[in-house]
């Protein structure tokens, strides 16, 4: 688990363009720096979620743990707002035959071989879904994987992940490892992919700086 832990974390800052996480005793911390979320600590399960909610005070600081939202509900103070259940899943990378875009759409990859973007546009060159994934330490890490609503229910979701899929391949990673919703879950279980652990997310809201 902590290696599955460990390889989401750094390519998920890849990802986003943020810095190289900083090992903490109890998990990571990501300096993210943007409105809302202006630093993330990343712990590897719920025994010392107490303490840091309880020390951390400044608004826009998250908590992403490897734990029951229970769990965590029950242990932040009032002032923190708890997510909805997420997921820690992996798979293995496979070599699959190549899968062309579900008509009328066209893909278009765009990146650098560490990260990259898979783009499927509809005929009037709109987003109709994308997908990222991130290579870290051999791992591919998949991240904001989107259907937009008037494009649901044709296939591109699984089209995404596929094409991730051939990225990760032709850059050496043997397994995939991401955090899904649980709309995404569903999706992500029939394509074969594996629960490794509940994640929760919580966080303190910036709007609490107006409240003084």
């Amino acid at each position: 688990m902590a290696g599955l832990i460990k390889a989401w974390v750094h390519g998920w800052a890849l990802s986003r363009g943020v810095g190289i996480p900083v090992a903490e005793p109890d998990g990571y911390r990501l300096d993210v720096g943007r409105p809302g979320h202006r630093v993330r600590y990343v712990l590897a399960d719920a025994g010392s979620v107490e303490s840091r909610a309880r020390a951390l005070t400044e608004p826009g600081t998250w908590l992403k743990v490897s734990a029951s939202r229970e769990e965590v509900a029950k242990t932040v103070p009032s002032s923190w707002e708890v997510g909805p259940p997420e997921y820690l899943m992996s798979a293995p990378v496979a070599v699959r035959p190549v899968m062309a875009a579900p008509e009328p759409y066209r893909a278009e990859l765009v990146g650098d071989g560490v990260v990259t973007d898979v783009v499927v546009r509809a005929p009037d060159g709109s987003r109709a879904a994308t997908g990222r994934v991130a290579i870290a330490g051999g791992t591919a890490v998949i991240d904001q994987v989107v259907t937009e609503p008037e494009h649901q229910r044709r296939g591109l979701g699984r089209f995404v992940m596929r094409r991730l899929d051939e990225v990760a391949v032709a850059a050496g990673a043997e397994r995939a490892v991401l955090v899904a919703t649980e709309e995404g879950r569903a999706l992500y279980l029939k394509l074969g992919w594996t629960v490794d652990a509940e994640i929760t997310a919580a966080h303190l809201p910036e709007r609490e700086l107006n409240k003084t």
